[in-house]
């Protein structure tokens, strides 16, 4: 089966394969090239002067920038809910308010805290302990933070794993870098993501005050309808010539790739995409990957999806447990309609727990309820259709039509199966899966699922594991699962909560876990959002309860997600104990 890759992945590079692209909106037509040379002039102008620019002048335009995206939010998150097909009282009406403008604006807060503690101690302060594990590897204790994180995130614990080789005593030295030892400045494509609207401008974010780069941004053509937005949000940073922001398909995003005044390159989209940068396309591009000859010399930087696995590890749940977990499993494959680089795509469970068929009906009623969603991105009827073809057992939730798909779950993959379709291929649709592996104790099957994840499941981005307060009572089931977490090759691995939760916090690197060659790039290489400025970070480890209270807003029942959204975003732009209620009143609604 040949199974064509997400519209993501030729057009979040939008370097690649011009007929898999989707040109701009008529009313964006595509930047000409005497436009684009003049985009990398104006900030190529910059570059050095940026690199030396003080903290507080940095600071001083992170404020602005917070005030103008605030300005910007209500608008940019009414423009992508209508691209989407969202009404605004229709379950998810909050979400792009949540992957929109309120992480762009947490993640400038942030920044500036960070900027402050780099002014004051030369580092980023690292709010809880830093450990070393008996492995050797260093811990850092990066969330919560503050009594806010508490208050909005209970029982929710993050940790920042470092590479081997970084020890407790030199670990101030591994961040902030650019600071620390200066840099001479770079000019940086990055080229957007057409999913979710905060990854281009968290990437851009990231490029100029963690890395010094200047930057090019070229919108994608799927939400380039929101770069006059971002323009606007952004504006501080474009009168002084630090960012431009262009638009166009493969040809603008392949010449951008290919300027000589364009150092680094940053980019959200597959391993194809990738590959098309590095080696080039057709057969000279497969030859060079073959020979490890890449075309370009240039630093490419890559997020690049994932074939997502949710390991359910056996206890002994209740139907209100039942409940709880299969919103929680639906919510990570309905949430944007599927279109997740971090979506649940292969459910692992135990094939004797007596529970496995009780779950799967559980989210059977859940994704029943679950209106279908606008199937926005290129390419994802073609993919459903391709990769339920050789699977007449896919069961069906919701009606087809008027460009919606239904929601599909696939159960009984065969875990044995080294040709499936869905553990190498990133569905990025409405589509999941559900296989279970044979073991004798739920210790041997957590063993067993780790051991699945990481040789049989295509990516390296994210993995989620749930598990109960009663099974970790047991010895063997709690070691097992802390040797999971540690042993799971993924630069995300969750307890409980949706990986998508560790591109949510922003202190937390969000990337693929290190060490692919370009020739078997995976889910790519380096890291954004890291607010602490870690230089040799592994994995980021989120814990959270097993039933998190109040509702998380992602979740698909949730009754006030759209004003607790928003209330969050006004929080985050100017945290206050005043602005408590307003937060705390909708989230209890939930």
């Amino acid at each position: 089966m040949t199974i064509a890759p997400p519209a993501e992945t030729a057009t979040a590079a939008a370097a690649v394969d011009e007929s898999a692209t989707p040109t701009a909106p008529a009313s964006l037509p595509p930047t000409p090239r005497s436009g684009l040379d003049a985009a990398v002039a104006a900030v190529a102008a910059q570059r050095a002067a940026w690199a030396a620019a003080a903290i507080g002048d940095r600071i001083r335009l992170l404020d602005r920038l917070t005030r103008d995206f605030l300005a910007v939010a209500p608008r940019w998150a009414a423009a992508a809910a209508k691209a989407e097909g969202l009404e605004p009282d229709s379950p998810g009406a909050g979400e792009e308010w949540l992957t929109g403008p309120y992480l762009v604006i947490r993640n400038l807060r942030l920044l500036r805290e960070a900027l402050e503690d780099v002014d004051e101690t030369g580092a980023p302060e690292i709010p809880g302990a830093v450990t070393t594990r008996p492995d050797g590897r260093v811990v850092a204790e990066v969330f919560p933070a503050s009594l806010y994180d508490r208050l909005f995130f209970p029982g929710v614990g993050a940790e920042v794993w470092m590479e081997p080789g970084v020890t407790v005593e030199g670990l101030a030295e591994t961040q902030a870098v650019a600071y620390r030892k200066g840099s001479p400045g770079a000019v940086a494509l990055v080229l957007g993501a057409g999913n979710v609207s905060s990854i281009g401008p968290m990437d851009v974010l990231y490029k100029l005050f963690v890395e010094h780069q200047v930057v090019v941004l070229k919108a994608h053509p799927v939400n380039a309808y929101l770069g006059p937005l971002l323009e606007e949000g952004f504006a501080a940073l474009i009168e002084r010539d630090l960012l431009r922001v262009v638009y166009g398909g493969a040809e603008e995003g392949a010449y951008l790739c290919d300027h000589p005044d364009v150092d680094t390159i940053h980019v959200t989209g597959s391993d194809r995409t990738y590959e098309a940068i590095v080696f080039g396309t057709g057969e000279d591009g497969r030859r060079r990957k073959a020979e490890g000859r890449p075309r370009i010399a240039k630093p490419v930087t890559a997020e690049l999806g994932n074939v997502s696995p949710v390991i359910v590890v056996p206890g002994p749940w209740s139907a209100r447990d039942l409940a709880y977990q299969a919103e929680n499993l639906a919510a990570m494959l309905v949430n944007n309609a599927g279109f997740n680089c971090n979506a649940a795509r292969v459910i692992v469970q135990h094939a004797g727990w007596d529970r496995r068929e009780a779950l799967l009906d559980a989210i059977r009623e859940v994704l029943a309820r679950v209106p279908p969603r606008k199937a926005y991105y290129p390419g994802a009827a073609e993919r459903f259709d391709e990769l339920t073809a050789a699977h007449p057992e896919t069961e069906r939730f919701g009606r087809r039509g008027d460009g919606r798909l239904p929601w599909a779950l696939i159960p009984g993959l065969d875990p044995r199966s080294e040709t499936e379709p869905l553990y190498r291929f990133e569905a990025f649709n409405s589509l999941f899966a559900e296989t279970a592996l044979e073991a004798g104790s739920p210790a041997e099957f957590v063993d067993r699922a780790v051991e699945f994840a990481n040789d049989r499941l295509w990516g390296t981005l994210s993995a989620t594991l749930i598990v109960d307060s009663a099974a970790l009572r047991d010895a063997a089931t709690r070691d097992a699962v802390e040797r999971a977490i540690a042993g799971l090759r993924y630069g995300t691995v969750t307890l409980n909560h949706w990986a998508g939760v560790g591109y949510g916090l922003v202190v937390t690197p969000w990337g693929a876990y290190p060490g692919h060659p370009p020739h078997d790039i995976q889910s790519g290489t380096g890291v954004v959002h890291n607010s602490l400025m870690f230089s040799r970070p592994e994995k980021t480890v989120v814990r959270s309860p097993f039933r998190a209270f109040p509702k998380p807003p992602w979740f698909p029942s949730h009754r006030a997600d759209r004003t607790l959204a928003e209330a969050l975003t006004r929080f985050e732009a100017s945290p206050s104990p005043f602005r408590l209620p307003g937060v705390f009143w909708p989230a209890l609604r939930g």
